[in-house]
């Protein structure tokens, strides 16, 4: 973990957003460590002395440094990586069949499906190709679609359907 592999020469623009992030506004303690890391790394103290100055790891500077050299400079700062790209399980096919199941009667012995049952029986379906998924990637796509898992012979769902069919006809 040398301190000369990854140099940090920071803009006059790069050093002021630094210490602004440092000195207003509202940050995580995290987001302000790693400004303060660079602007001691610039002015030429080590890893070691800044982990003493700064209370942290000579592992969290380096990482910084490096955060710093390889990103979008003062991207190193921010929690996680903006680059990344999370892949979609499942196609808008799949989430309409995943919604169609979960709407459907529950299994027998069920008074409703759970979120693990639910990602089971969907595995198995055989018009979707997906080989494998979890109960959070169900629970995210009921989520994003604002679906729930009432069972729909609840009274809940028919008081609420009963209720919409009553404002359709006053109107």
């Amino acid at each position: 973990m040398g301190d000369t592999e990854y140099p940090i020469n920071l803009t006059e623009q790069e050093r002021e957003k630094l210490e602004s992030i440092i000195s207003y506004g509202r940050h995580s303690a995290q987001k302000i460590t790693r400004a303060r890391i660079l602007l001691k790394a610039d002015d030429g103290e080590s890893d070691s002395a800044i982990a003493e100055a700064l209370d942290c790891s000579r592992s969290t500077a380096w990482r910084t440094r490096k955060k710093f050299n390889e990103r979008d400079r003062i991207e190193a700062i921010e929690r996680k990586n903006p680059d990344r790209n999370y892949e979609t399980k499942l196609d808008g096919r799949e989430e309409a069949s995943l919604i169609h199941l979960a709407r459907s009667e529950p299994p027998e012995g069920r008074s409703r499906w759970s979120l693990r049952v639910l990602a089971e029986k969907f595995e198995n379906l055989d018009e979707t190709d997906v080989e494998s998924i979890s109960h959070e990637t169900v629970r995210q796509t009921l989520k994003k679609t604002n679906s729930n898992l009432i069972n729909p012979n609840s009274d809940i769902l028919r008081a609420v359907n009963g209720a919409a069919s009553l404002r359709g006809n006053t109107s």
